[in-house]
């Protein structure tokens, strides 16, 4: 079984995806997928500065200064897309090679990217802006208007709702969605929730 895990950032993703870690799971986290293709991906990398100038610096990207570009320009985010997906996809399906018995597929462009096709089902995590904007801040050490501005320049909540399969909304405390997480579990059938552990 193979979950495709969705939603803008700082939805707070991270307790569905720890607690399929915890069962065993493989967790495809394509943002970090990404950022390793950064350092590996030499032609992603050239190909990233051909289009954005000045945003990779002695080899390294310089990640707030590309998302200044980006995040203020739909164009720009879409050409960044179309340089990074192919190459996502590429390494995403090189770590499911092994048939893992159960996987999840972490990406905010799960869809664009056409890694929902590789998915037996897709969840959507959503949260209230405020509440992301927060959690942004707090775990990137970034302004509330740089949060704001990340947050407006993905798809709504909507969006995500009317492409997934399932919606598992974060707006409650961490015992709360691993509540509703369990539940999610079991409505799929994927496996056998009293075999988890959870903790606070």
């Amino acid at each position: 079984m193979i979950i495709g895990i969705t939603g803008g950032t700082g939805c707070g993703k991270t307790t569905l995806l720890d607690m399929i870690r915890d069962r065993g799971g493989l967790v495809l986290d394509c943002d970090e997928i990404y950022h390793g293709l950064l350092k590996t991906d030499l032609d992603m990398l050239a190909a990233i500065e051909a289009r954005f100038p000045g945003t990779v610096e002695n080899g390294t990207l310089n990640r707030k200064k590309l998302g200044t570009i980006v995040f203020s320009d739909p164009d720009a985010l879409l050409d960044l897309n179309r340089i990074t997906h192919a190459a996502v996809k590429r390494e995403v399906l090189r770590r499911l090679e092994a048939g893992p018995e159960l996987a999840a597929i972490d990406a905010i462009g799960l869809f664009e990217g056409n890694l929902a096709e590789l998915c037996d089902v897709t969840v959507a995590v959503t949260a209230p802006v405020e509440q992301r904007i927060r959690r942004l801040m707090a775990r990137d050490g970034i302004t509330e208007e740089y949060a704001r501005s990340r947050i407006e320049a993905q798809h709504d909540d909507a969006w995500f709702r009317q492409r997934c399969g399932y919606v598992l909304e974060n707006s409650d405390n961490l015992d709360a969605f691993a509540t509703k997480c369990l539940a999610f579990f079991q409505e799929v059938g994927i496996m056998d929730t009293s075999i988890f552990n959870w903790r606070t």
